[in-house]
This record gives structure tokens, C-alpha cells and sequence, in this order.
């Protein structure tokens, strides 16, 4: 049976469908994969790699902070920062909230 033309055209008026709105191309997942096969396999390297940053070697003066700095950036990608939203009221205001206690009867 075959499909009406109507039925196979995307909303840019072409036949091509391409991938699934919310589906991840294909390049994208295995750049992933990769950057993920390398961080596991170098997991047990990384406090090896912060403890001489952090001490110093061969000529390198130590630098705890950077040290402090570059596992905080590693971290983020284990624990995602939360985005920032800010709730507001009607084109912009801000929402005004009334917080009051109710006398307890005895």
C-alpha cells in the first residue's frame, strides 16, 4: 500500500525524514563513548595527577589550588551543576508571597 505524499513530507515540506526529533546524531554518541572509555581507563590515574599538581614535581612548584581547581572541573562532569532558574511574576515583576502562622487552639 502506498503512502499518501502528504503523509511522508516533514515539516519543511521534504521527503527526507532523517532521525528522531530528541535522538542524538550519531557523531556526537560516539565522541561520547570515546571521551568515556578514556575516563574510565584513567579513573585510577587522576589522583596521582592532582596529588603532583597539588605537591609539585621535577621542577614544579607546588599549587594546591590549581590542584583543588582541576578536580571541581572534573567532578561536574559526575555531578552536573543545577541550572539557575528564576521564577518571576507577570511580564517580569516579582511575585509576592504572603507566609503567615495560625494561632494553635489548645
Amino acid at each position: 500500500m502506498a503512502r499518501k505524499e502528504s503523509e511522508t513530507m516533514n515539516k519543511q515540506g521534504s521527503n527526507n525524514r532523517g532521525r528522531p526529533k530528541g535522538s542524538p546524531n550519531r557523531a556526537t554518541a560516539d565522541v561520547r563513548a570515546a571521551i568515556a572509555t578514556f575516563a574510565e581507563g584513567n579513573a585510577h590515574k587522576l589522583q596521582e595527577w592532582l596529588d603532583r599538581v597539588a605537591e609539585g614535581s621535577e621542577g614544579v612548584k607546588p599549587d594546591p589550588g590549581r590542584a583543588a581547581d582541576l578536580y571541581l572541573r572534573a567532578i561536574e562532569y559526575h555531578i552536573p551543576k543545577l541550572a539557575r532558574t528564576e521564577v518571576t511574576g507577570e511580564n517580569g515583576t516579582p511575585i509576592e508571597m504572603m507566609v503567615s502562622w495560625a494561632n494553635e487552639k489548645s
